[in-house]
């Protein structure tokens, strides 16, 4: 059931599991348009809104579960995610404010203008009301299994799009529910949290996070992908084998980018895309340090924080 979003991505897809429990997953931004539609389309499946009985959130984005706690306090289900998800839903404000306070920061030390930095920071302020606190009364951990709409999911961790990216897996019926994991029709995002890895004191790495996630689901079996936007996904091998391949692709294209001399990832963003690194500042620096990340696992990258804005150059050699 795709509901509007005020995005540039358009609908965002919701799914209806028929069976005991009823079951929805996902239920779009926080907007009355976006609730609208999700009744006037559980009416046509011939159910309300009162009648669900567990709402399953598939990842921390929230276009996907901004309404969550609507829905919850209309129809009285319960409100079940990967346990790691649950804090972001349930702080909503707090957390994201934080997030937003490291992503504020982690522009200025890549390079990105004070004045841009502040604009953005503004309109995720802003943004950030198209989500909402949400309380789930039940948290599940990768690995465990969930009986959903009449049917027995297995539940699998696959962060890298976000931190809490969650697939949950049919394996009698052969069906994936793959939320924003992996989509049809264009590659996810790989987005910087902002935020520091406790256990590294560094930044997280999404897409080197995001390709062992890939690599983790090109090992399954099912026959059909049910995505976060746009059409299911069928032949997922091919598709997954040629997203890492566009990766290793664009990390070279940055590499190059790198034979006249040290620059920032702003710098980086800035020679690839032009003014759109500018407009997209954070969207296109999750892009240049993603695959620098992958650079720099190889050793191909050299990284110099030394400074107050980080500075990239190719290794010797």
């Amino acid at each position: 059931m795709p509901v509007d979003t005020p995005f540039a991505v358009g609908t965002v897809n919701t799914y209806l599991l028929e069976g005991d429990p009823l079951t929805l997953v996902d239920c779009g931004p926080n907007t009355g348009t976006a609730l609208d539609e999700l009744e006037a389309q559980l009416r046509d499946t011939g159910h309300r809104l009162e009648e669900i009985e567990v709402i399953f959130v598939t990842h921390q984005h929230l276009d996907h579960g901004g309404l969550a706690g609507t829905v919850a306090a209309r129809s009285g289900a319960e409100l079940v995610c990967l346990d790691r998800l649950a804090p972001i839903l349930a702080d909503w404000e707090g957390r994201s404010a934080a997030a937003d306070d490291a992503a504020h920061t982690l522009m200025l030390r890549h390079g990105i203008d004070p004045t841009v930095a502040a604009a953005l920071r503004a309109v995720a302020t802003l943004t950030r009301g198209f989500g909402a606190p949400a309380q789930p009364e039940r948290t599940v951990a990768p690995g465990d299994s969930l009986q959903l709409g009449g049917r027995r999911w297995e539940v699998l961790y696959r962060p890298g799009h976000s931190l809490t990216d969650t697939v949950l897996l049919d394996t009698a019926n052969g069906v994936a529910l793959l939320g924003d994991h992996l989509l049809a029709h264009v590659s996810s995002n790989a987005l910087l949290s902002g935020l520091v890895d406790p256990d590294t004191g560094r930044r997280p790495e999404p897409l080197l996070q995001y390709r062992h996630s890939l690599e983790a689901t090109r090992e399954l079996e099912f026959a059909v992908g049910l995505t976060g936007h746009g059409e299911p996904v069928r032949e997922y091998r091919a598709l997954i084998d040629g997203r890492l391949a566009a990766q290793t692709r664009r990390a070279e294209n940055f590499l190059t980018l790198l034979a006249d001399g040290p620059r920032s990832a702003h710098e980086l963003a800035t020679a690839r895309w032009g003014a759109v690194a500018i407009t997209q500042a954070f969207l296109t620096l999750s892009e240049v340090l993603g695959h620098l990340g992958l650079l720099l696992a190889d050793g191909r990258v050299v990284e110099d924080d030394a400074a107050d804005v980080v500075r990239f150059t190719r290794a010797p050699g």
